[in-house]
């Protein structure tokens, strides 16, 4: 095997050792693909400022979101089917995430459920939530959250209604995989992919099959997904959300300086800005190119970090010095998990603490805490 030594790397290895529909699955974004593309390619327009002859030394990563301790100001995001990348995909980032001492977020779309990933690892981790139409369900979600110990809710705000995904529909994508010939070839050619879920259980929805009502099979767990997403949520509904968490909260999904005003009256911990991996909206604004209005909007009233086109431990960098907080991981981690499970995963955050750590010195920095805008370079 070639050395691993970007992020890069990982991925083309997962593209080797996932099946094709589940590969496309992560690394695929809405329609044209436009704002998925420009959220990687609008880090590099951000140039960093060397300086020489300063203390280089006792340099340090560790900060705080939400008031949690972190090794790094980075998280591992939200990501439906990471059990179909590898199996028993979430419990094993959550492992290699609580290792390394940053937070994992587990998805409602997940495939290992609240209480195996619970089961599986020592340490909290985050729960994020969709709200769906049947809130008897949602209620019931949150306190298996609580219930599971989970240390923060992440609330999805701008997934109302599923951005169309071209790669998937072609793809015809599901969790279990179909068996058309066309799926069976693409696992044949995966075998160790394929020994692996032959040794798990987990391969549907877990956290909605055998929970949510009217669900007793394949059939009916599909069309309740489809159906269950709700366009009417809205800002009353956070407030109801909060009441029945009652812990930290972060809201997902903020792309525009009204709606974080918004946010930041809810009462919440922090808010993540985020195009969801260009995967919703195309042809809107990447991520970090947003991150400096709404940091001058609301950066004095709520905690603020980011999501999305994260490939490096400079783009982190960038991100801090631009005011976030804290960042977020989706598929970076999801190429590591892929491409060689746990020690996949831990790899990735060794690259990106690597990266910020050699990068943070040679701007000058010997505390991420310290890091601002001064690292940027100006023209």
């Amino acid at each position: 095997m070639s050395i691993v030594l970007e992020i890069a790397d990982l991925k083309k290895l997962a593209q080797r050792r996932v099946p094709k529909m589940f590969f496309d699955y992560a690394d695929s974004g809405a329609w044209t693909e436009s704002t998925y593309r420009a959220n990687e390619s609008d880090f590099a327009k951000i140039k960093l400022r060397q300086r020489v002859l300063v203390d280089m030394t006792d340099r340090s990563l560790a900060t705080t979101m939400i008031g949690q301790n972190v090794a790094m100001p980075l998280a591992l995001s939200p990501t439906g089917l990471a059990g179909m990348q590898h199996a028993d995909g979430e419990i094993l980032a959550a492992q290699a995430a609580a290792e390394f001492g940053v937070p994992f977020t587990l998805s409602t779309m997940s495939i290992c459920s609240i209480e195996d990933v619970a089961a599986a690892t020592k340490k909290p981790f985050w729960f994020q939530l969709y709200v769906m139409k049947d809130r008897d369900f949602v209620r019931n979600l949150i306190e298996r959250a609580k219930a599971a110990g989970c240390s923060a809710l992440v609330l999805t705000l701008d997934l109302q209604i599923l951005g169309q995904r071209h790669k998937d529909l072609r793809n015809g994508l599901s969790a279990p995989p179909k068996f058309t010939p066309k799926h069976i070839w693409q696992m044949m050619t995966r075998p160790q992919w394929c020994l692996g879920m032959l040794g798990t259980q987990r391969r549907t929805f877990r956290n909605i099959a055998g929970h949510a009502k009217g669900v007793s099979d394949l059939s009916s767990l599909s069309s309740w997904t489809a159906e269950q997403f709700d366009p009417k949520l809205n800002w009353d509904d956070v407030e109801w959300i909060k009441n029945l968490w009652g812990g930290p909260l972060i809201l997902k999904g903020i792309l525009d300086e009204e709606d974080a005003l918004m946010a930041a009256k809810t009462g919440a911990d922090a808010i993540i800005v985020s195009n969801h991996g260009g995967r919703q909206l195309d042809g809107a604004p990447s991520s970090i190119s947003m991150l400096p209005r709404i940091v001058d909007t609301v950066g004095d009233k709520i905690e603020i970090h980011l999501d999305g086109g994260i490939r490096s431990g400079q783009d982190v960098l960038k991100a801090v010095a631009l005011g976030a907080k804290g960042t977020y991981i989706g598929r970076p981690f999801l190429y590591g998990l892929g491409a060689m499970g746990k020690p996949g995963v831990a790899k990735v955050l060794e690259i990106i603490a690597r990266e910020m750590d050699m990068t943070m010195a040679l701007c000058g920095k010997r505390r991420i805490t310290d890091v601002d805008a001064s690292i940027l370079h100006k023209d």
